[in-house]
């Protein structure tokens, strides 16, 4: 069944205001990545002296830009971690367009829904970026452990957190914060196991920029299906 919903999302992404999303969500999580990363530079070659005294060896330059260069590589690889939480929480700031646009297209006879407002959207939206990024910098000491399982710890820890806070908000369009959480409780396992479907793919670069829109349209099938139950 969440392999159906999954389906249904991925049949809709021609959709108009899923690729305005997309593309929102995209240029914003690279233009913060781009950000961070000339910020990093920055430090860098501030912090860095352009000739350094070896003993033995004598000065040695060249330092700073080969910090430099080292960086660009630390950071491509840093970016798989990055861009999952940047892509999901600015994505989660327009999931109402996308929950709408699944709504207009599958469900055409539910009555309309008030919008969240503007604030209390943005609020949400850092409150999850936030989460995201303090439990993923802490996974970073469990991956140290995990070995050869290093992605299934992502997978898990981030499709648990991303099942919870997607399914929560679009849920709560209509059937509040409380009716969302009951019913998120109740199928606590399955949202989990949907979460883990829309994180494994968050770690392969460049698609994990897609993957938040499908995502937020995969929870709203769910739960339209989990509350007819």
């Amino acid at each position: 069944m969440i392999f159906g919903d999954f389906l249904k999302a991925l049949g809709q992404l021609g959709d108009r205001r899923f690729r305005r999303v997309l593309w929102i969500g995209v240029l914003l999580s690279l233009a913060l990545l781009v950000g961070v990363y000339a910020l990093f530079l920055l430090f860098i070659q501030w912090a860095t002296p352009e000739v350094i005294e070896i003993p033995f060896v004598g000065p040695v330059g060249g330092v700073d830009t080969l910090l430099s260069w080292g960086s660009a590589l630390f950071m491509i690889g840093l970016s798989v971690f990055l861009m999952m939480p940047v892509a999901s929480a600015f994505t989660g700031f327009f999931l109402e367009d996308v929950a709408q646009a699944v709504e207009d297209r599958h469900y055409p006879s539910l009555p309309p829904v008030k919008r969240m407002a503007f604030l209390d959207n943005l609020v949400e939206s850092l409150n999850f970026f936030g989460l995201l990024i303090a439990v993923n910098a802490g996974a970073i000491l469990l991956y140290g452990f995990a070995g050869p399982f290093i992605p299934v710890v992502f997978w898990a820890v981030n499709g648990f957190l991303l099942g919870r806070e997607y399914f929560t908000m679009v849920a709560a369009r209509r059937l509040g914060r409380q009716g969302a959480k009951d019913l998120r409780s109740a199928h606590a396992g399955k949202i989990w196991m949907a979460g883990v479907l829309m994180a494994a793919p968050l770690s392969v670069p460049l698609v994990n920029l897609l993957i938040p829109v499908l995502g937020a349209a995969t929870f709203t099938h769910m739960f339209h299906r989990l509350h007819r139950v």
